[in-house]
Parts: structure tokens; C-alpha cells; sequence
């Protein structure tokens, strides 16, 4: 744990300290006492020590945030390895240090910063207030930012690092995580997520001037400084007007008699929503009353992501029934992802999965390119991009009609990075997607935004009605075109790291030392690629082509039967995920023997591989 500048006076609570009987963790505390300014948070620490609850204490103290999928992420609460106003500046010097190195005209282009709605009152703290910290320690440096005004979805702040020309952004928000989780999200000058080296480099800076500097502390500023400025206006204006660049049936819209309901899920996606919705043509989609507006407790869902499906729409799916509204669209708290549901005949509602939906956006982006593009328009220079854990349904689309796919590793920082290099190259991106209900439709934001997403969706089902066909029959016909694709995604919680360690090295050293399994039960195994360590069979060299991930857990393995499974660790929750595909040809139209072989093989996954009652993994709850 780096340190910068002289320690000051010690009290009396570093005098009590000393008694720990670890160098280390007196250190530790010493400093959280010495440099936290937040009452309810030095009060945590201060009682810990007081009650002498050192092992707590040292999880707390002795452990720094590291940079996941999705940038810093963890509970609020005190402590250097929690998301609270100490380490939010903490992180905000360290980006401060690193893009002073990076960009010569950092003072002269400035800085974006966006917040949600969360908080946590037994912390005082809120993504609003980490917001201003973090602007009050950029203010301070004489760094121009631009500061939200209010809450915004998360993709208006890459959206705006790119209008306004910053170098970075930061958006405070933990997304569709538990109400108790907080995060720290940082944008490049690209309007991408930071990968790797900028990530590792930032966290060298952040532990080379980890004591708060003069004026970090004072969230005033974002008031009072001339080099604050309020985006909002301008950023909101031009998303919209960007909208229309996808919206391809406006007359339709206009006149459409299907209904719509959104759910915002206690997030920011309300007013937006509807704003997306008026510049499409729409009528605005009817809210649900109880989650409209911004809940930190998120108190009407037992988990704040749309994911979980209809356990967590209920209330959205009895307020469709009761206004005769065919399709629900639910944007997760943040607005950056998007789940989708639709009546059928029989009455019952269909909850799209992220990979059915992206075969539906597939689909239609294509469809709309082909229907609108110029005369000598090369389908070639064509390109949409998803995750490697995501469905291959866009691979199946791109080899029928022409157009280029790619994958990259999970996370939408590499989609959004790989875009901005593809567009540098003359490329044209439709359409990418991660299968955690994660969408880019269009390249306004190089990032998943469930916005767009929404009112993508309404236009879409607005055309097919007119064909009268619902989304659920469309995505049929798309199987039948291209291949069914059958998937399954799910997880086991487990809150013990060393657990999980031990799962993924059992099966680097199966049978054998340094040995991948080659069944799984009844199953041929033909393929492992473990981007982990780098190992891939499939290749001639035995190397990934996708980029090594060290800090991470994930394993794929091919099977003989056409199914490909992956295991990962999440990078933002407790969880192990599990990921599953049968890929059909068109010819292979039986639905229900793919779904009865996927299902048989994700039970030998789980029983050989993960083997739950073994490890103490804890089901995902139904």
C-alpha cells in the first residue's frame, strides 16, 4: 500500500492501533483514520478496532479495489478494498496522475463524470456524492469537467467523452448489482471502457498517491468552480438526434397501435426512455408507477436485474396485461441493459433471453442496412461483434449473407475498444452484444446502452406487426433460416475465492498434472481453450488468438456433439457462471432433441466439473 506526502498527527484511536500486533494492518488503520473525512465511515473502523475484530479489520484494510470487467466495483462501506468517498479519491488521483502523463492537453479538453441513483445511508455515501468527490479532486488540479447536473444513464458518459472531446469519463454505478454495491467506471478518450495497460498502470498511479491531496476533499467545488460545466442539455439533445440514425420506419411508428410498457427498475432510465421513445415517432411508452422513479433500495425486486426474468418484471407484466400492452421492455438500473417480454397467444408472457434478443437485432439491423444502403455498399466492410460466451447466432447470420463476425472476451470494454478500431478503419459496425442482456445498436455509443435498445426493440416489433408477426414467431423464422441456437446461461454463488481457484485448477490438471479433461461423462470433449493461461487445442500453435486474461478464471470446452460450454468467474459478483450452446445447421430442425442433448450435457458439466455439493456452491435461486 503506497503512500504519498509526511504522515500528520496521530491520535489517540493509532495509539490503540499499535495493540493489533500486525505492522501491516497498524499501518493500515492508521492511515484510514489519519485520511477519512466521512463520519460514518471512520466511525466503522474505529468501532472494528475498538471491539478488536482485527481478521475484519484486515479484510477491510489490507487489500486494494482492482480494475474488473466492468472497472472498480465492490460494497460501500469503509475500508480500502470497499467503494467510499476515501477510495473514490483514492482512484480519482491515481486517473488524475496517469492521464497528466498521458495527454498534454488534458487541462485544456477536461473531464466527464456521471452518477446513478444509489446509496447507502449507514455510510453516507451515494453515487451523487462520490460524483463530486470525484470532480472536486480533478476542479482542484484545474482540470475542466464536465459534471452532470443530475442522474443519467451510463452510456451518455462515453457518449460525452466523445461529443465534448475529453480524454476520459468516469460513471459512478454498480448497474444491476445488489442495492448494497457500488462502482467506478472509466472511459478513454475513444469512449470505450479502459483495457489493459491502462487499467494496470492507473492502479500503480492510484498506489503511488494514495493520501488525499489539499481540496479533494471539498465536493463544494462542483458549485463554485468556473471550471465546472453542466452537460447535460447539450449531451441529452445530441443522443437523441443520433437516435434517429437508427430508427428506419418513423411513418409506422407514428401511426401504431401497439402499446408498450417500460420499467425503469428504480434507476435513471425513466425520462429517457421516453425521450428515445418521442424520437422515434412513438406514443411514450406506459411506466410502471411503483418503479419509475429512483429507489436506492430498489424495494419493489428481491435483485435490481431485469436478468432474472419474470420473477423480477411481475409488476410490469400485471400492468401490461391490465392496458392490453403486447411488450414489456425493462432497463436495468443504469439503463445500460435491456430485457425484453412478450405476450403470446396463449396469454402467457416470453422472456427473452440476451442471445435470442440478439438474434432478433441481428436480424433487423442487417435487414434495415440492406434495405437502405447505397447501390455500391460492400457487405464485406460490414462487420457485428458479440462475446465469446455469448450465442454464435451472428456467426450463422454473417456466413449466409456475407457480412464479417468477430469475438472478443467477455466484457463490453473489448467489443467497444475492437469497434473504435474497425470504425478508424473504415469499417461499418451494425450491431454487437454480450449475453448478459448487454446491446450496441449503431455505433453513437461504443458501449451497451439499453436506451437505444428500447426503442430499437418497439420499432421492431412495430414492422413485424404490421407483417403479423409477433418477436417470438420472427426469432422462429430466423432459426430456421440460419440454424437454431439453443442456450443456456446461469451460475452457482460462491463466496470462498480459494473454492473457486481450486475448480479451475482441478480441471487445468484433470486426469493428470497439466492435463484438460477429455469427456465429460458421456461426452467427447474436442476442444479446450483456456484464456486463463493462454492454452488453446484447437489451434496449430496450441495458443488463444483472444487476448490472455490472467486475472481472471474462464475455461471453453467444444464438444463432439456440436454443443460449446464455458465456465468463467464474473468479474463484478461472487458468482461462477456457466455458459452453454448446441449450434444447428438449418436442416437440423428439431428444437426440442437440441434442447433435450443441451440440457443432458449442462447436468454432466455441473455434476463433473463444478461438482456443487462437493465445493459448497450455492444454486442460483429460481
Amino acid at each position: 500500500m503506497g503512500e504519498c506526502g509526511a504522515p500528520g498527527d496521530v491520535n489517540s484511536n493509532v495509539l490503540v492501533a499499535r495493540s493489533t500486533g500486525d505492522a501491516q494492518l497498524d499501518k493500515a488503520v492508521w492511515q484510514w483514520l489519519s485520511w477519512d473525512k466521512n463520519q460514518k465511515t471512520k466511525e466503522q473502523i474505529e468501532s472494528l478496532l475498538q471491539n478488536g475484530k482485527h481478521k475484519e479489520l484486515r479484510d477491510r484494510l489490507c487489500c486494494r479495489l482492482t480494475f474488473g470487467t466492468a472497472g472498480l466495483r465492490s460494497a460501500m462501506g469503509a475500508g480500502f478494498c470497499y467503494i467510499n468517498d476515501l477510495t473514490v479519491i483514492q482512484s480519482t488521483q491515481g486517473i488524475y496522475k496517469y492521464l497528466e502523463r498521458c495527454f498534454s492537453d488534458f487541462k485544456q479538453r477536461g473531464f466527464v463524470v456521471g452518477y446513478d441513483t444509489r446509496g447507502q445511508v449507514t455510510s453516507n455515501c451515494s453515487s451523487k456524492k462520490l460524483a463530486k468527490l470525484t470532480a472536486a479532486v480533478l476542479l482542484a488540479k484545474d482540470v475542466p469537467v464536465y459534471f452532470f447536473s443530475t442522474y443519467v444513464p451510463t452510456p451518455f458518459v462515453p457518449y460525452a467523452v466523445q461529443q465534448l472531446k475529453a480524454v476520459a469519463g468516469v460513471m459512478i454505478t454498480a448497474s444491476h448489482n445488489r442495492k448494497e454495491d457500488n462502482g467506478y467506471k472509466v472511459y478513454w478518450e475513444n469512449g470505450a471502457q479502459i483495457t489493459s495497460p491502462h487499467d494496470k498502470e492507473i492502479i500503480k498511479c492510484i498506489e503511488e498517491c494514495v493520501e488525499p491531496w489539499n481540496g479533494s476533499w471539498n465536493e463544494n467545488l462542483v458549485d463554485t468552480s468556473p471550471l465546472r460545466q453542466d452537460p447535460l442539455k447539450k449531451i441529452c439533445d445530441c443522443y437523441m438526434e443520433d437516435l434517429k440514425k437508427i430508427c428506419y420506419h418513423r411513418e409506422l411508428n407514428v401511426q401504431t397501435n401497439l402499446k408498450f410498457v417500460h420499467t425503469s427498475f428504480h434507476g435513471v432510465g425513466h425520462d429517457y426512455v421516453q425521450l428515445a421513445f418521442k424520437a422515434f415517432g412513438f406514443q411514450p411508452p406506459i411506466p410502471v408507477p411503483e418503479q419509475k422513479d429512483p429507489d436506492p433500495d430498489f424495494s419493489t425486486v428481491k435483485c435490481p436485474n431485469p436478468e432474472e426474468g419474470e420473477s423480477v418484471l411481475e409488476l410490469s407484466l400485471r400492468l401490461a396485461e391490465k392496458e392490453n400492452a403486447k411488450v414489456v421492455v425493462a432497463t436495468d438500473p443504469d439503463a445500460d441493459r435491456l430485457a425484453v417480454a412478450e405476450q403470446q397467444e396463449n396469454g402467457c408472457w416470453k422472456v427473452f433471453t440476451g442471445n435470442e434478443l440478439a438474434a432478433l437485432f441481428g436480424w433487423w439491423m442487417f435487414s434495415c442496412w440492406k434495405d437502405n444502403c447505397s447501390e455500391d455498399a460492400d457487405v464485406k466492410n460490414v462487420y457485428m461483434l458479440a462475446t465469446t460466451v455469448s450465442s454464435k447466432i451472428l456467426r450463422a447470420i454473417a456466413l449466409k449473407e456475407g457480412f464479417h463476425f468477430e469475438e472478443t472476451l467477455p466484457g463490453f470494454k473489448w467489443i467497444g475498444s475492437r469497434v473504435k478500431d474497425l470504425l478508424d478503419n473504415g469499417k461499418e459496425v451494425l450491431f454487437a452484444f454480450e449475453e448478459s442482456i448487454g446491446f450496441m445498436c449503431g455505433t453513437s455509443v461504443l458501449d451497451k446502452d439499453g436506451v437505444s435498445a428500447a426503442v430499437v426493440t418497439a420499432e421492431m416489433a412495430t414492422y413485424l406487426e404490421g407483417k403479423n408477426l409477433t418477436l417470438a414467431q420472427k426469432l422462429i423464422e430466423i432459426y430456421e433460416t440460419y440454424g437454431y441456437h439453443i442456450s443456456k446461461t446461469s451460475y452457482f454463488l460462491c463466496y470462498d475465492p480459494p473454492t473457486i481457484k481450486r475448480i479451475f485448477e482441478k480441471l487445468r490438471n484433470f486426469d493428470a498434472p497439466q492435463s484438460y479433461p477429455k469427456f465429460c461423462g458421456i461426452y467427447n470433449i474436442l476442444h479446450v481453450r483456456d484464456i486463463t493461461t493462454g492454452y488453446d487445442s484447437s489451434q496449430p500453435n496450441k495458443k488463444s488468438v483472444l487476448p490472455v486474461s490472467k486475472s481472471s478464471q474462464m475455461i471453453t470446452f467444444t464438444f463432439q456433439n456440436g454443443c460449446v460450454a464455458t465456465l468463467r468467474t464474473s468479474g463484478t459478483e461472487p458468482k461462477i457462471k456457466y455458459y452453454a450452446e448446441m449450434c444447428a445447421l438449418p436442416e437440423q430442425s428439431d428444437r426440442s432433441v437440441l434442447e433435450e442433448e443441451l440440457q443432458k450435457l449442462i447436468e454432466a458439466l455441473i455434476e463433473n466439473f463444478l461438482e456443487p455439493d462437493k465445493n459448497g456452491l450455492i444454486w442460483r435461486s429460481a
